[in-house]
C-alpha cells in the first residue's frame, strides 16, 4: 500500500528513481525524522529533505508466512531497519536478496528500491538487502 503523496513525503517515495533514499531533516535540532512529516516533532521547525547513505542494520524483524496478499511470494521478511545516520532513525521495510532464515538482528543492510505504480506517478519503495 502506497500512501498519498504530499509535498512533504514525495521525495521519500520518488527519490529511489536515482537509487537515493531521502529523509526529512531538522536543521535546528540536527535530527532526521521518520516517518516523513512537514515539521519537526520536537521544535516545530519546517523540515528539509536530505539524502542519506541508505546503510543500516536490522533492529528487529519477523518472517511472515501467512498469505495476506496472493501476489506476494512467501515467506518474506518484514524488518525495522535502523539507518546509520542516527540512533533511533528507523523504518519498516522488507529484507530482500537473501533467504529469510539468514536474516539476523544487527545484520548490515543497504537500501534498494522496488518500483510500484502510484496514483499519480511511479513510486520507489525502499527495501533492504544484505550489505556485501
Amino acid at each position: 500500500m502506497i500512501p498519498e503523496l504530499t509535498a512533504h513525503n514525495r521525495l521519500f517515495w520518488t527519490g529511489g528513481v536515482s537509487g537515493r533514499l531521502h529523509v526529512p531533516y531538522c536543521e535546528v535540532c540536527a535530527r532526521w525524522v521518520l516517518p516523513p512529516d512537514e515539521d519537526c516533532p520536537v521544535c516545530d521547525t519546517a523540515l528539509v529533505t536530505r539524502e542519506v547513505s541508505g546503510d543500516g542494520v536490522v533492529f528487529t524483524y519477523t518472517v511472515n508466512c501467512h498469505p495476506f496478499n496472493p501476489a506476494v511470494r512467501l515467506p518474506y521478511v518484514i524488518a525495522i531497519v535502523e539507518l546509520v545516520e542516527q540512533d533511533d532513525l528507523r523504518l519498516a521495510a522488507n529484507i530482500v536478496g537473501c533467504e529469510p532464515d539468514s536474516v539476523t538482528i544487527g545484520m548490515g543492510v543497504a537500501v534498494r528500491f522496488e518500483e510500484q505504480p502510484g496514483a499519480d506517478c511511479t513510486v520507489y519503495v525502499p527495501v533492504f538487502a544484505p550489505r556485501d
